[in-house]
């Protein structure tokens, strides 16, 4: 009886781990293997998207997000846990690099917000950030989800 309860249809799924070598794609996107991986929680500004510094200068926000996550990953091995697959089926997991959590340690160095349609995670790291003026929180920007649904209307 306790054989069939753990191997049996109604146990979930083992949830697949992928590791490796990085490749930054942007601030919340990542590729080991050849294959992309969406961070789970979060959502960075896009590699295109202005925003405007303490001094009201525009600057390339989503690029300099995405390099400072190359630069914290430098050579580490990322471990990624998929939590699910997105609509274009890439898998969306937590991923940890030097014993850090990756969606963390992007809200709290103000480079990417919590991302509460799919968890309150990262609401904490989020805050701190904006507290301390860190990141993309030094000046204005708009959110990443609206300058996606604004630039898409073009």
């Amino acid at each position: 009886m306790l054989l069939a309860v753990l191997t049996g249809p109604s146990q979930a799924p083992a949830k697949e781990i992928i590791a490796g070598r990085a490749s930054v794609v942007d601030g919340d996107t990542i590729e080991i293997h050849g294959q992309r991986i969406r961070f789970f929680g979060v959502d960075a500004p896009e590699s295109r998207q202005l925003c405007q510094d303490e001094n009201g200068d525009s600057y390339r926000c989503g690029q300099r997000a995405a390099l400072a996550l190359s630069d914290f990953i430098g050579r580490a091995t990322v471990r990624c846990t998929e939590l699910y697959r997105d609509k274009w089926r890439r898998p969306v997991a937590v991923c940890r690099a030097k014993r850090k959590d990756l969606s963390a340690w992007m809200a709290v160095q103000g480079w990417a917000i919590a991302d509460t349609e799919y968890s309150r995670d990262y609401v904490g790291p989020e805050a701190e950030a904006k507290g301390a003026r860190r990141g993309i929180w030094r000046g204005a920007f708009e959110l990443p989800w609206e300058w996606r649904h604004r630039s898409r209307g073009r």
